[in-house]
């Protein structure tokens, strides 16, 4: 039987390739991004990585400091000109500083809920918005039945099966809103269906930037990686969910 890996290990796993991680993981749906720089210009964005969320702010009218407790990772944001403070968000020091919205994008189950929840209440200002959200795939049924036999196959020692999960961020959500404490209003949950196209390759790109995939054996990555490459044709389409947690601090 897998055993499961220490989850601080695979957190601290994306800044392996960092060079990677920036070029192959989606975006956020412009929607989702428009709707919270209604919230306000500044924004605090928490496991910023290499500034996928933070650019996509900034580029939508936002001034967004970053915090990220992972060296590598923080370095390549700063390379797309962002502000970056390197800490656990828990334990950073915002030295007096108020934002109009704390967001969190794919990065928020690394958090510890109650600590976290009560740091954004501490550096929103009154009325501002919380909002952490998740990019969920779900390959077309042949396709994931081909991805999953590959994955049982050839990385055995992953401690899951990513394609047998129908809403892999549901129980994500149904924690996070379970996390955030008094400070804010009922949270809502938004959701936004959307596709990419993938050619094999760009897929491939991707496939090692998911967490714990860094941590195979080389050699197993690299069979996982031949294995796939020989069940996705040439392009294909992907479907996607974003889910979005949000609430405002009361009063």
């Amino acid at each position: 039987m897998p055993t499961t890996p220490d989850p601080r290990r695979i957190a601290q796993s994306f800044g392996v390739d960092a060079a990677r991680y920036d070029r192959a993981r989606p975006r956020y749906p412009a929607a989702l991004i428009s709707r919270l720089a209604e919230s306000g210009p500044e924004v605090l964005d928490v496991g910023t990585g290499t500034g996928i969320v933070a650019r996509q702010l900034r580029d939508a009218g936002c001034r967004v400091l970053g915090v990220e407790p992972d060296p590598r990772m923080a370095e390549a944001a700063r390379a797309h000109g962002l502000t970056v403070e390197e800490s656990r968000f828990e334990e950073w020091d915002p030295a007096g500083r108020t934002f109009d919205t704390v967001v969190a994008g794919q990065t928020w189950h690394w958090v510890d809920p109650a600590a976290g929840s009560a740091q954004a209440a501490r550096v929103l200002r009154p009325g501002g918005r919380l909002a952490l959200f998740w990019n969920a795939y779900r390959p077309p049924a042949e396709l994931a039945a081909a991805f999953g036999e590959v994955y049982r196959r050839v990385a055995p020692s992953l401690p899951f099966d990513p394609w047998q999960v129908a809403d892999p961020y549901a129980t994500v959500a149904e924690k996070t809103i379970a996390g955030i404490g008094p400070e804010f209003t009922a949270p809502e949950v938004w959701r936004y269906e959307w596709e990419h196209e993938y050619t094999r390759e760009e897929w491939l790109d991707l496939v090692p930037t998911a967490g714990g995939h860094t941590l195979l054996p080389p050699a197993e990555l690299s069979a996982l990686i031949d294995g796939l490459g020989e069940v996705t044709g040439e392009r294909f389409t992907m479907p996607y969910t974003t889910v979005a947690v949000t609430a405002v601090t009361a009063g």
